[in-house]
């Protein structure tokens, strides 16, 4: 598959989804015992851990069809950047996904500041660039949209494997926006 038809691939998926058309395929026993020998993703999607949002829902993928990497503001850690560096060397995905949400509770704690302990004050400060890249007052939404930008540029310069694929072609990361109340992913 090349790169334009994975493209529509998703987009096509997302459309069904906001319209309650969901295929549905690829999710049954016969899929399971066909993965068993291995996986080949046609895309990853880096993802907020928000359990609203769900990818494989949000495209209407199947099983073994999207490597999904989840954690909250869909940031670039060294594990989120390692776990998308396996699925571009070993499983030949070939589009990643920055998936930003309507109300990221990570983005909103971000912009309010203030002490969150360690661990989240730490998340926290990978969102950091996007709320000084964005206008002073910048609703939360549009500091999102921000960040999935700046996380897709931050995935090319902090790893040789995804960089070296986007440049030579084989890679393209896409920045996106889903859109909670109805369903729609944004391309940015």
């Amino acid at each position: 598959m090349i790169i334009s038809e994975v493209k529509q691939r998703l987009k096509d998926g997302n459309e069904r989804f906001v319209i309650d058309k969901l295929d549905g395929k690829l999710q049954d026993s016969n899929r399971r015992n066909d993965l068993t020998s291995g996986q080949a993703p046609y895309a990853i999607v880096l993802s907020c851990a928000d359990s609203r949002v769900v990818p494989e829902l949000a495209f209407d993928a199947g099983l073994g069809e999207l490597f999904v990497v989840r954690v909250a503001g869909n940031i670039a850690n060294s594990s989120s950047i390692a776990s998308i560096e396996y699925a571009v060397a070993h499983c030949g995905s070939q589009v990643i996904v920055v998936l930003g949400h309507q109300s990221c509770g990570a983005v909103t704690a971000a912009v309010n500041g203030g002490d969150n302990g360690y661990n989240l004050n730490h998340l926290l400060s990978h969102i950091t660039p996007a709320i000084s890249a964005s206008p002073e007052g910048a609703a939360v939404n549009d500091v999102v949209k921000k960040n999935a930008e700046l996380t897709a540029k931050e995935l090319m310069n902090r790893s040789s494997i995804i960089g070296n694929a986007v440049k030579n072609g084989s890679v393209e990361i896409l920045p996106a926006y889903y859109n909670l109340d109805s369903g729609k992913v944004d391309f940015l």
